[in-house]
């Protein structure tokens, strides 16, 4: 048998194995910056770690090689200028990746399908992420702006904030055995809150771990979110436990770094009150409450109130501007807030009202309702 024979015979045993190479070569062109460095970052479920670095070229050219990487994508992050581009790759992956001008807007990825699908979740994501923090500073800009002006921040920020949470979903959806789908679930907005981390985003955790678990049953990442469905289902089963007998107490703080417990209001009629005011959606509600409040405050009634937000100035501003008498508190945690799930609040405005021995009565009672409420238990 001669030598070319010889290598036939391999590379044809080599291909019936599905044997692949486990070089990754990532290389493109990034114009528009004057920055030169570039460095890439390798992604684990526990840590982030630099693995290369490397000099543009004059004009603006760049190459990495990676040795013995996994056949599983692997999450990577090329950091130029201080922006972060995210890419799914693995073994024998042959990745352009080239940008001119803003690196994340403008970013294009040849050689990976993984990666492409990424990139569509993520461009996204981070335009509307930038159009949030907008919003968010114009609002700290308008102190002294009429209630109008800020009642319409409030609303393009609800409105944006949904916007994203639909798109993004639909990507999710799409895509559940993609990777680029668990990058998706994971995503933080301004404020370090997380898109999808409510109780009821648990069935999209398990939709996509399941799927991926099927298509890269050996992937670290299929552990990690196995375990959030985990906890996510511990967190639904803990707050099923609420019994109308018996409330779980909370300790945040008001705007003045002051810690309230809510039962330190024990002994009163109370109603634990959930809004937002970065929502703007409960400015009318807290009206009808004052008008409550004010006739029934001296007979033993007591609002504790909690802020599902993440911007501690608009939270102040609302309060202050509604000029709210009550125990108004903050984690400053919003959507990931430890509250909601103690106490399986779905969506907001919610409220629970609790007697004086402190059994939770009702839930989700407003003007009269609220008030007759109050008439039967307050004598």
């Amino acid at each position: 048998m001669n030598k070319k024979t010889l290598f036939v015979m391999c590379a044809a045993v080599a291909g019936l194995c599905g044997c692949q190479s486990s070089k990754v070569r990532i290389s493109g062109r990034f114009v528009g910056s004057e920055a030169r460095t570039i460095y890439l970052e390798e992604v684990s479920p526990l840590r982030q770690t630099i693995v290369d670095s490397t000099m543009l070229s004059d004009d603006g050219n760049y190459r990495f090689q990676l040795k013995e990487v996994s056949g599983m994508p692997s999450l990577y992050n090329v950091i130029y200028n201080g922006e972060y581009i995210p890419l799914l790759l693995a073994g024998g992956d042959r990745v352009e990746v080239n940008a001119v001008g803003s690196l994340v807007r403008n970013y294009t990825v040849k050689g990976s399908e993984e990666s492409e699908l990424l990139r569509r979740f993520y461009q996204a994501f981070v335009i509307g992420a930038q159009r949030l923090d907008e919003i968010a500073q114009q609002f700290a800009a308008a102190e002294n702006a009429s209630e109008e002006r800020q009642q319409e921040l409030m609303k393009q920020y609800t409105d944006e904030y949904f916007r994203i949470r639909r798109e993004q979903l639909r990507f999710i959806v799409e895509n559940p055995a993609s990777l680029a789908a668990v990058y998706a679930l994971y995503q933080r907005l301004p404020g370090d809150v997380y898109l999808f981390n409510g109780d009821s985003d648990v069935v999209y955790y398990r939709q996509v771990a399941e799927a991926v678990e099927q298509k890269y049953p050996e992937s670290p990442y299929v552990q990690s979110l196995l375990s959030e469905v985990a906890r996510m289902d511990a967190r639904i089963d803990l707050s099923s436990k609420i019994t109308e007998m018996s409330y779980p107490d909370l300790e945040m703080t008001d705007m003045f770094g002051k810690k309230i417990r809510l039962s330190s209001l024990a002994g009163k009629v109370i109603l634990l009150d959930f809004w937002s005011a970065e929502l703007g959606t409960s400015n009318a509600l807290n009206a009808d409450l004052k008008e409550i409040y004010a006739r029934y405050a001296d007979k033993g009634f007591e609002v504790y109130q909690v802020a599902i937000d993440t911007s501690k100035p608009l939270w102040i501003t609302s309060v202050q501007e509604q000029q709210l008498p009550w125990a108004s508190v903050t984690d400053l945690r919003g959507r990931a807030s430890s509250s909601l799930a103690l106490y399986n609040v779905q969506q907001l405005p919610a409220n629970f009202l609790i007697d004086r021995d402190g059994s939770i009565v009702a839930k989700n009672l407003y003007g009269k309702s609220l008030e007759s409420k109050l008439a039967e238990l307050i004598r």
